[in-house]
């Protein structure tokens, strides 16, 4: 009986194992990726039908159709304490910058979403919040269009032209308007990521100084090849926090500085995840709550296998996850233990939150009860975005899902 039983389960056990039609074994980012679907679900997609999409995707990237269509249109959001919640249109024009609230003395803040979102998404709030209250800052949200395209890897063959667009506005700034590179950080959630790691990689004026990179995306992307991602060397301090290595994120390091909470594959409080989606996204809730409370303390590791199997020791290292203060003495691989509700970190919150060793300008003014940014830390909840309203950004309405399918499927089936 026993025996049997043992037979059993190994049978079990092999009829589970990820088998394509040809009968090889699928290793995710290895033969070939488990992609995102709009749906939520993943769908396979072998090395050759990811490089055949990718490669008529990116003949979308220098492709503008006319004045009325903008297939690759970013839009930028600047907010400051002056317009907290309003975000006012941006471009690389001095009228559009001089008419707005940008002050080049401030610090400046980029945050970057991801697949199948837009400037309203969590990571853009939560962050723009959570900075407001520390101090007054040139917040830009990003809205890249591309990132709405009904094909994932649309999205990632736009990733790059969308990096070019911030990096240019970056330029812009500096060259102008003497922003300084110094006190700017860009923040990208899961595909945000990888455009935060081109913006830097592509900024002609100086050296971006910190890229932070949430859970950024693994699927298409491969590891072995840092120039066509987020890498650590793109800005003079990356830091990555990932939270669903192996499905939605990588399981190796990214950053120079990178955290591994829970191990860095399933959180607490997200059984059932089959999609990942909810592991995922708690990257940016605990980012956010960093900055808030800087509660998150960390093990240092000797490797990121011991980050992810927890084989760190017990005793907590001198560095937080998400601190401000990282960019300085941050190297290497962490195990982060966490909360499976909010507050996540197991650590006493900070007295003071956003600690930025550098002053801020603190803007006086008289606002509403509505546009108070709370003193309180309520808990993070990462919810559906909305969708972005109708004749935002340049004013070209756009049907990029339509224009993406018709255009991908006549270059591969050419």
């Amino acid at each position: 009986m026993t025996l049997w039983l043992l037979l059993s389960s190994c049978l079990l056990a092999a009829s589970a194992l990820p088998i394509d039609e040809q009968g090889a074994v699928r290793i995710n980012g290895e033969n070939g990726w488990f992609v995102p679907q709009v749906g939520g679900e993943l769908k396979w997609m072998s090395l050759d039908e990811v490089n055949g999409q990718l490669e008529a995707y990116e003949t979308l990237n220098d492709l503008d159709l006319d004045q009325r269509f903008s297939i690759n249109a970013v839009t930028f959001y600047l907010y400051t304490q002056r317009n907290p919640k309003e975000g006012q249109i941006i471009t690389t024009n001095t009228e559009s910058i001089d008419e707005s609230n940008f002050n080049s003395a401030n610090p400046t803040r980029i945050t970057i979403h991801g697949w199948n979102s837009n400037y309203k998404d969590g990571v853009n709030t939560g962050v723009r919040d959570a900075w407001f209250l520390a101090g007054d800052y040139n917040m830009i949200a990003v809205d890249w269009q591309r990132a709405r395209s009904l094909e994932y890897a649309s999205s990632v063959a736009g990733a790059y032209t969308a990096g070019h667009k911030v990096a240019k506005l970056v330029d812009f700034l500096v060259k102008e308007y003497g922003m300084s590179l110094e006190t700017l950080e860009v923040v990208g959630f899961s595909l945000g990521a990888h455009v935060a790691g081109f913006t830097a990689k592509q900024v002609t004026t100086g050296n971006v100084h910190k890229v932070v990179g949430l859970d950024p995306a693994s699927p298409l992307f491969s590891y072995s090849k840092p120039e066509k991602r987020l890498s650590s060397t793109d800005a003079f301090y990356v830091e990555t926090i990932q939270t669903n290595g192996g499905t939605l994120g990588f399981t190796k390091p990214i950053g120079r500085a990178t955290f591994y909470p829970n191990g860095g594959k399933i959180q607490p409080g997200c059984s059932g995840d089959l999609t990942g989606s909810c592991s995922h996204t708690r990257a940016v809730s605990y980012y956010v709550e960093s900055l808030r409370m800087d509660n998150f303390p960390t093990m240092k590791c000797a490797s990121y296998q011991d980050a992810n199997n927890k084989n760190c020791g017990s005793t907590y290292s001198s560095i937080r996850m998400g601190s401000p203060v990282n960019e300085l003495v941050a190297v290497g691989e962490y195990y982060v233990p966490v909360n499976n509700v909010y507050p996540y970190g197991l650590g006493d919150p900070a007295e003071s939150t956003t600690a930025n060793p550098l002053p801020t300008t603190i803007v006086d003014t008289t606002t509403s009860d509505d546009d108070v940014v709370s003193s309180t830390t309520p808990a993070i909840v990462v919810t559906p975005t909305p969708p972005p309203e109708e004749g935002t950004g340049d004013g070209k309405k756009t049907n990029i899902y339509v224009l993406n399918l018709m255009f991908v499927y006549a270059q591969i089936n050419k």
